[in-house]
This record gives structure tokens, C-alpha cells and sequence, in this order.
């Protein structure tokens, strides 16, 4: 383990973390363009093995691309904590240039696929890779910038992963051009795709392999090899900290009770769009271009404030407003009220994400970074593929109490709403948000304790 990472304190490394007006520092920097090219290419290729997942499911294709989907989601909550002692004890740089050139490889190989159980094993393997990549990677960033600007690079991160799928959603019709202006070429749009993907991933690779990353202190690293016990101990201490720590727990409960919420909008949001606003498949796509621009504005004006701004305030704010606006779009009929609040709720939703790993980054210690971040992961994953599984039944179990109780339509004197069950069920979901919000308060005020 040569070339382990850096310690903010050593007065040798200051050149890592010279001052920089936006990245706050030439190192982030670069492992933000890292973090741009990849994204950019794994929505393409998240795209491209949808459609490959359509293509060979024959006549079950909804079945195909849901085993898909569990796929990518399932090894996150039950690895990533074992990957967080991973990333604790390894090389990260090595660790993430490693992932990177896997998931490569992999892509290459899923072109010659033709059974859905294939494409699953395949996918389970880049999740893998990837629950792996994201803590050993946001470990490394409170090394890479000064404490003062974590938030701006949060918010940047956040850009990263999201802010790109617009130009990679294009990037993907783009190349279904590309394939047609080739005409009899064996190799066709998902093929260009996930050939694409790879060489982002090797792109990142390099670029991640030029940090001036240099050696953590001998107290903070652990060698030898990681034996079945040892392992099991460092989860546990991992846990601890969190169990003790008033930032560090309101933030995963504040994340993981929020997604419960939040993830429902991915199984319902497209129904809510049909049944209530009726804006077709154009409607829908305004939503989400919408709730990516609140996103944006939530960043910008988080990056600018975070000087000024009490986090830990800050954050229970976010997640409330969040809620509050979420509850707001889905009580009304009206497409521009509908759209003000999704706006609204994405100016919340990226600051929640901005100061919820800012907080993180901040009151998490070096050693432990690794093993914070995967259960944050873990928890997020899990609630997530929860409010997925679930989001669809409620949206039936509430139809049905709705038609009971009202026939599906509340009247008061001449006032009416409407009331089917995909409404019920996003109330519900706003809820859960409103319901985090309380509960990462009652943790930011439990008393500090001692780790024994």
C-alpha cells in the first residue's frame, strides 16, 4: 500500500490544498471532471443496458428490465458495508482507478449478451464496482479541498452526478443517428453506447491516477490483511459512531426516512402525470426538466450562502421544505401550480443532498470515512428499492379506500378534488419527508457521547 491518501494537516502536502476561487483546489478539480466524464457515460450505458434488457426479455420485458433494476440496486445494502472496511483499509486511489477499469471491461462485455440471467450477473457486478467507487471516493474529498469550501464542492458533485444525464439522454438519441447514418454496420446504437461508457470510465481512470495523493499517517492506516473478525469489528465500530454521533446520525436518518418518500415519485410521478394532470408523455418530461432546474437553483444558492449558513439548521430546513412542497404539487390539479412546487421541492431536495454530505465530510474522521459513507449508501439503497417495490401498491391499497370513502372525488360545497389512489400514495410520501425532518432534529439535539 504505497501511495495511500492525503492528511489535511501535513504541512508538505499544503500544495494540495492551495486555494482555488470555484474547486477549492486544482486536485478536486480534476477529480470532478473525472466524476463529469463518468457520469456523462454511465447514464448512456444505464440507457444502453435498459434497452438491451427490453430487447432480450422476449415477451416479458417489464420482468427483464426489473431484475435489472434490483440488480443495480440490491448489492449496495448488503455489501456496502463490508466495502466501507474495504475502502478504510485499501489504497483509494488504487481502489478507484481499479473500479474504474472493471466497469469498463464489464461494459465491453455486455454487448455479447443474450440472456436476461447474464445481464443481471453482469449488472450485479458494476454495482459492485460502483458500491465500492462512491465511498472510496467521497473519503478522499475533504483531503482534496479546504474545509471551507466542502459545501461548494458537495454542490459541484452533486452537478456531476445529475446535472449530466440531460446531455447523456441526448448523447443517447445521438447515437441512434449515428448508427442509422452507418447504415449496415454491425455495431448499432447500444452497441456505440456502452463502447462510449467504457472509454469514460478509462478517461476517468487516468485522470483519477494524476492526484497528488500522498501518505496518511501510520496511525491512521491498518495493515495486514483483513481477516472475518477484525472485519466484523470495524463494522461494528463504524455503526458506533454513527449511533453516537448527533450530525453524523441525523443525516442518515434524515437521508434514508426522506428516500422512503422521495423514491415513491419514480413509480408514481409518470401516473400522477397521466391521471391527474393529463399532459401526456411531454407533461412528464417537463416535470423532470423542471425538478432538475430547481436542483440547480438549490446548488447555486447553497454554494453562495455556506459561509453564513448553519448546517445543521440548514439541513432539517431543506428536508421540511422539501416535504412541504412536495405535499403542495401533488394536492393540486393546476399544471403551473403543479410545476411551481416540483421547482420549489428541487431547491430544497440539492441543498438537503449539499449540506447532508457536508455535514458528513465534516464531523467524520479520517479513519472511519469509508465505512460512514457505505452505510449512508446502504440505507439510501435500501429505502429507495422499499419505496419502489411499494410505491405501486399503495397507489392501488389508496384507490380502493378512496372509492370506498368517496368515490374517488371529495366535494366541499362547490369545490372538488379529485382523489385517485396515486394522489393518496404521494401525500404519503410527503409525509415521510416531513417525517425525517423530525426525526434528524430530535437527533441533532440527543447529547454527544463518548466512543468507547
Amino acid at each position: 500500500m504505497d501511495e495511500p491518501e492525503v492528511t489535511p494537516d501535513q504541512d508538505d502536502d499544503a500544495r494540495l490544498n492551495r486555494s482555488h476561487p470555484v474547486f477549492g483546489s486544482p486536485a478536486f478539480l480534476r477529480l470532478w471532471i473525472a466524476q463529469i466524464v463518468s457520469a456523462f457515460g454511465d447514464w448512456i450505458g444505464f440507457l444502453a443496458i435498459i434497452e438491451i434488457a427490453r430487447r432480450i426479455g422476449g415477451d416479458q420485458p417489464g420482468s427483464a428490465i426489473a431484475l435489472v433494476m434490483v440488480a443495480r440496486v440490491l448489492p449496495g445494502f448488503f455489501l456496502a458495508s463490508v466495502g466501507g472496511v474495504i475502502v478504510d483499509r485499501v489504497n483509494r486511489k488504487r481502489l478507484l482507478i481499479g473500479c474504474d477499469i472493471l466497469r469498463a471491461l464489464v461494459l465491453l462485455a455486455i454487448p455479447f449478451i443474450e440472456r436476461v440471467w447474464a445481464l443481471v450477473l453482469v449488472s450485479l457486478i458494476l454495482e459492485l464496482a460502483t458500491s465500492l467507487w462512491g465511498p472510496a471516493k467521497e473519503a478522499i474529498v475533504p483531503n482534496l479541498v479546504p474545509k471551507e469550501q466542502l459545501t461548494a464542492a458537495n454542490s459541484l458533485s452533486l452537478v456531476a452526478a445529475y446535472g449530466t444525464f440531460p446531455l447523456a439522454a441526448g448523447a443517447f438519441i445521438g447515437l441512434a443517428k449515428l448508427a442509422e447514418w452507418l447504415g449496415g454496420s454491425a455495431i448499432g446504437q447500444v452497441e456505440w453506447a456502452l463502447v462510449l461508457d467504457s472509454v469514460t470510465f478509462l478517461i476517468a481512470a487516468c485522470l483519477i491516477a494524476t492526484l497528488p495523493l500522498v501518505p496518511r499517517r501510520k496511525e491512521e492506516k491498518k495493515a495486514g490483511p483483513i481477516d472475518l473478525a477484525q472485519g466484523i469489528r470495524e463494522l461494528r465500530e463504524g455503526w458506533a459512531f454513527i449511533a453516537i454521533s448527533p450530525q453524523v446520525r441525523a443525516v442518515l436518518v434524515g437521508l434514508a426516512t426522506g428516500m422512503i418518500g422521495g423514491g415513491m415519485l419514480i413509480p408514481l410521478g409518470a401516473v400522477y402525470n397521466d391521471v391527474i394532470l393529463k399532459a401526456g408523455n411531454a407533461g412528464f418530461g417537463t416535470i423532470l426538466v423542471t425538478l432538475g432546474l430547481g436542483v440547480s437553483v438549490g446548488v447555486s444558492m447553497l454554494s453562495a450562502m455556506q459561509r453564513r449558513l448553519n448546517k445543521d439548521n440548514g439541513f432539517i430546513a431543506a428536508i421540511f421544505g422539501a416535504g412541504t412542497c412536495l405535499l403542495f404539487a401533488v394536492s393540486t390539479s393546476n399544471t403551473f401550480w403543479n410545476l411551481a412546487g416540483v421547482f420549489a421541492m428541487g431547491i430544497f431536495a440539492g441543498s438537503v443532498y449539499v449540506l447532508g454530505f457536508t455535514l458528513l465530510h465534516e464531523h467524520v474522521e479520517e479513519q472511519l470515512r469509508g465505512r460512514v459513507f457505505s452505510a449512508l449508501y446502504t440505507l439510501v439503497r435500501f429505502c429507495l428499492l422499499l419505496s419502489i417495490t411499494v410505491g405501486g401498491f399503495l397507489s392501488d391499497g389508496f384507490n380502493w379506500l378512496f372509492d370506498v370513502l368517496f368515490d374517488n372525488e371529495l366535494t366541499v360545497g362547490s369545490w372538488t378534488l379529485a382523489l385517485p389512489g396515486v394522489r393518496g400514495a404521494l401525500w404519503l410520501a410527503s409525509l415521510f419527508m416531513l417525517l425525517a425532518s423530525g426525526l434528524a432534529w430530535v437527533s441533532l439535539r440527543t447529547p454527544n457521547k463518548k466512543l468507547q
